[in-house]
C-alpha cells in the first residue's frame, strides 16, 4: 500500500532523459565486458579484435531492440509519447535531425528483424545484429563462415549477455510512477 503512495512521479520528459542515460551508461560500461567476451571466446579461429571504444553499432543495436519494449511497457498513446521525445533527444545527442535518425533506427530494426527471421524474440535479434555489425562470420571455423550465420554456443552465450542490455520496466515502475 505504501508502495505506490511513495513512488517518485515522473514526466515523459524526465522518463525519456533516465531511459537515455541508464542505456548509454549500460553500453559505456557494459561494451567493453561484451568485447572482452568476444575476442576471447574460443567459438572463433580467429579473434575478432573488437575495440572496446567502438561501442557505436552495439549502442545502436541496444538502442532499438529496447524501443521495441516500449510498446509492451506502456498503452499506445503514452509509448508513442516518449518514444517521440526519446528519438528527438537521441537525434540532437547524436548531432543527427530527426529524420535522419528515425532512418537510421528503422535500418537497424529492419535489419534485426531480417537476421531474427521468423522469431520474434528481440533479445535474439539483438545478438545476431551484434554478430552482423561486427562481421562475426568471418572468424569463425569455415563451416560457420561459408554459411554466414553465427555458431548456435558462441550465439546462445551471446543471448545470455545481451539480456544485461534489456531495460527492467518492473524495477522502473516498482519506484516510480508517470504524471
Amino acid at each position: 500500500m505504501f508502495g505506490t503512495i511513495l513512488k517518485k512521479k515522473v514526466s515523459d520528459e524526465k522518463l525519456a532523459n533516465v531511459f537515455i542515460n541508464g542505456l548509454f551508461s549500460t553500453v559505456d560500461n557494459g561494451f567493453p565486458v561484451v568485447a572482452e567476451m568476444l575476442n576471447e571466446d574460443n567459438a572463433f579461429v580467429v579473434s575478432p579484435n573488437i575495440d572496446s571504444k567502438n561501442s557505436y553499432e552495439f549502442g545502436m543495436i541496444v538502442v532499438v531492440g529496447n524501443l521495441s519494449f516500449l510498446e509492451s511497457a506502456f498503452d499506445a498513446e503514452q509509448a508513442e509519447r516518449v518514444e517521440g521525445l526519446i528519438f528527438e533527444k537521441l537525434a540532437k545527442v547524436l548531432e543527427m535531425d530527426l529524420q535522419s535518425f528515425k532512418s537510421v533506427v528503422k535500418d537497424y530494426k529492419q535489419l534485426m528483424t531480417r537476421l531474427n527471421h521468423p522469431s520474434k524474440n528481440m533479445v535474439y535479434a539483438m545478438s545476431k545484429a551484434v554478430f552482423d555489425k561486427y562481421t562475426l562470420y568471418n572468424f569463425q571455423d569455415e563451416y560457420f563462415k561459408r554459411m554466414q550465420a553465427p555458431n548456435p554456443l558462441l550465439l546462445k552465450r551471446l543471448d545470455e549477455v545481451m539480456e544485461n542490455f534489456v531495460w527492467d520496466w518492473d524495477a522502473f515502475f516498482k519506484r516510480y510512477k508517470l504524471d
